[in-house]
């Protein structure tokens, strides 16, 4: 046991708070008081909830403790922040009233009232007066509030607030920290030397002990948003920020965000000529361009190879189909808001123009499953066919709302690398456990190799099926997700209406996670197309369906691959892989024929004989981010050689023409995925 008020040098991962005392005081008495990052911020009691470090327990309990560099203690200091936010707009601005104001990831927002929208000027006003407001050390301290009533009273200033006081029971938790677990709460901001009450807000916390615990923020932007995100109510001005436990990992945090604006996908895909959105062709529809088009024709003719040789069937299905198709599969019934609206076709009028024919609504297909299962439904099948695996690399169109659209990550016209495989029920197990197995090598062979996955289960206000067929196919995906060894993180209620999901996460170089493949089982669907196969034993079965994306749709994985890779693609990849420079035009023909022998083996080569000074040409390329420059003088002509020149700068010279282009030709056919350098291609340097 330590002395009262010793400093512990070891701190523990839990404490016990006597009865009657509050944590903050139990954590004192033991010597646990660290500071800076590890600062204790909140506890969690035994049945799992957040405390303030005010709480008493009524009983002896042990808690855990809940720093300032942990996902919790952030959360608890950015929602901290969201108050001080708050408290300062009200100072600056005395006609705001207060919205809604949660931690959100890597940061937190507070919505506003106001009689304008802010300015960038009026945030570093409220920096400023955020940071005295920290600088002063106020207490939050949480108070109970007797009844709704009361609640009302305090707040009839705060039109918003007093809509959450009536619909406490009707939020959604993970976004509205004001009100719910059962009491009405309000955290009041407290002078530390007075202890008079300097500013309050309707929450249930929990927060930090005082506003000096948040040791670093930064308010980043403002936006329009909509009461609680309903485009019928009123429209508030939010204001975006971050915060954290340390300035340093403030300053890693505002790091990471500029080099992910370095590498937008949306500003590389002008720089490098990849792909456009033009605006008359509409909103969240690209077109590639050349050298985007290359990019992506490499990926889909890597991935066709890899379904080839896996065993998968191509198939091809039409961009539109009749209402019923969709009727049927369940799409208009769950999905029509995300549809594109029905194209009325096919009516036949008589000579007085009364309908002889009745016209049929058309739509433009958001999936590809309902093709697949009337290509299988087509003929009869054995049992010795499956599984049977049918792959499209299908385009598909679904209405996203105009603020959603983000660059090649969301869009409304995409292709997706889509298969479907037909199994018996005894295979499903051996499928999944292939299927999974087979995306992840194939993401491993573009680059990305960091993973985990994420297990979407029903969400019982959206789905079809019974209880034990969707207990079923979430316990044979679960056993696969678990036998991969990576880790599961469970996604309640994420699954899609006809069968749960497992969906590969991949992190890029940043960190950054992304939603790649998909893989979901389905009992459903072949019972609505009555989908059948002859068993061995003569009788009719009905099939289990997998649905499977491996890319989840090529634009964003082109995206997702442009920012991981910077814009430098790998030179497998890349647009241009060589690029001959003459230092002066008498060398051009040397470089001639280096092209010519690197495009019979197959290699994307160019020759720049433009009038450029060759040093500005090495610029050009290199922020072309061609992996391979090969320059050539008077001494390279003479000794039938040309020289290296890397992205990086680095330069190897006198290289041997036909060592040369094998060299490139053996780095792209290997399909090496780091960026050639100087240290990677020692033998040319011997």
């Amino acid at each position: 046991m330590s002395q009262p008020g010793a400093v512990q040098s070891v701190i523990p991962s839990s404490a016990t708070v006597p009865a009657g005392t509050t944590a903050g005081a139990a954590l004192r008495d033991a010597g646990i008081l660290p500071k800076g990052p590890k600062a204790v911020i909140v506890v969690r009691d035994a049945q799992g909830q957040l405390r303030d470090l005010s709480w008493a327990p009524e009983a002896d309990a042990e808690v855990e403790l809940v720093t300032a560099d942990s996902a919790d203690g952030r959360m608890v200091i950015r929602h901290s922040c969201a108050h001080v936010l708050a408290q300062a707009v009200q100072q600056e601005f005395p006609e705001a009233k207060l919205g809604i104001g949660p931690p959100v990831k890597d940061g937190f927002y507070y919505d506003f009232q106001v009689e304008r929208p802010f300015t960038p000027e009026d945030l570093l006003v409220l920096e400023k007066r955020m940071k005295q407001i920290i600088k002063g050390s106020q207490r939050f301290s949480r108070r109970v509030v007797e009844s709704a009533e009361a609640a009302k009273a305090e707040l009839a200033d705060e039109p918003f607030k007093l809509e959450l006081v009536d619909i406490k029971s009707d939020v959604d938790s993970s976004e509205v920290m004001e009100v719910g677990g059962g009491e009405l709460t309000i955290y009041d901001n407290l002078d530390p030397r007075t202890g008079e009450r300097v500013w309050g807000d309707l929450c249930r916390g929990p927060h930090a002990p005082t506003t000096k615990h948040i040791p670093a923020f930064k308010l980043m932007r403002t936006a329009a948003a909509y009461w609680r995100g309903d485009q019928s109510n009123q429209q508030l001005q939010r204001v975006y920020g971050t915060a954290w436990e340390s300035q340093e990992a403030l300053d890693a945090h505002l790091e990471l965000i500029a080099e992910a604006e370095r590498r937008d996908h949306r500003k590389l895909g002008t720089e490098l000529d990849l792909f456009s959105f033009p605006d008359e062709i509409g909103s969240g529809l690209a077109v590639f361009h050349p050298r985007g088009g290359i990019v992506r024709q490499e990926m889909e003719n890597y991935s066709r190879a890899r379904h080839i040789a896996a065993g998968y069937d191509f198939v091809y299905s039409p961009h539109i189909a009749k209402a019923n198709l969709f009727s049927t599969s369940g799409h208009l019934d769950w999905y029509r808001d995300g549809m594109y609206p029905a194209m009325h076709l096919d009516a036949e009028l008589d000579g007085d123009g009364e309908v002889r024919k009745p016209g049929q609504d058309y739509y433009l297909k958001p999936m590809n499953c309902p093709f697949h299962d009337l290509i299988f439904r087509s003929r009869g099948r054995s049992y010795r066919e499956l599984p049977l695996r049918m792959f499209e690399f299908g385009s598909v169109y679904r209405y996203e709302k105009s603020g959603t659209i983000h660059g090649l990550t969301r869009v409304r016209g995409l292709t997706q690398d889509d298969a479907h495989i037909f199994c018996t029920a005894d295979q499903v197990q051996d499928e999944l456990k292939s299927l999974l197995s087979f995306v992840l090598n194939l993401l491993r062979d573009f680059g990305l190799d960091d993973f985990y996955l994420e297990l979407s289960t029903r969400n019982d206000e959206k789905y079809v099926g019974s209880d034990e067929v969707w207990e079923k196919a979430t316990e044979a995906l679960r056993t696969a997700a678990v036998e991969s060894g990576l880790e599961l993180v469970p996604d309640p209620g994420g699954a899609a209406f006809y069968g749960p999901k497992i969906s590969v996460q991949a992190r890029d170089a940043l960190g950054r996670t992304w939603q790649m493949s998909t893989i979901q089982l389905d009992f459903n669907l072949p019972k609505a197309f009555d989908l059948e196969y002859s068993a061995a034993d003569g009788t009719r079965q009905r099939p289990v369906m997998i649905h499977r994306v491996l890319f989840g749709s090529l634009e964003r994985f082109f995206g997702v691959l442009t920012e991981h890779y910077a814009g430098a693609f790998p030179a497998w990849l890349s647009p241009v892989q060589a690029v001959g420079i003459p230092i002066a035009d008498d060398f051009i023909p040397h470089l001639r024929e280096v092209e010519q022998a690197l495009r019979l083996k197959g290699i994307r080569a160019e020759l720049d004989v433009s009038d450029d000074r060759m040093q500005k040409k090495i610029r050009n390329h290199t922020t072309q981010k061609v992996p391979f420059m090969l320059l050539a003088g008077a001494k390279d002509v003479e000794a039938g050689a040309v020289s290296f020149r890397f992205r990086d700068g680095s330069q190897v010279n006198g290289v041997p023409v036909e060592k040369a282009v094998e060299t490139i030709a053996d780095w792209v056919g290997r399909r090496v995925n780091a960026s050639p350098t100087a240290q990677l291609f020692p033998a040319l340097q011997g």
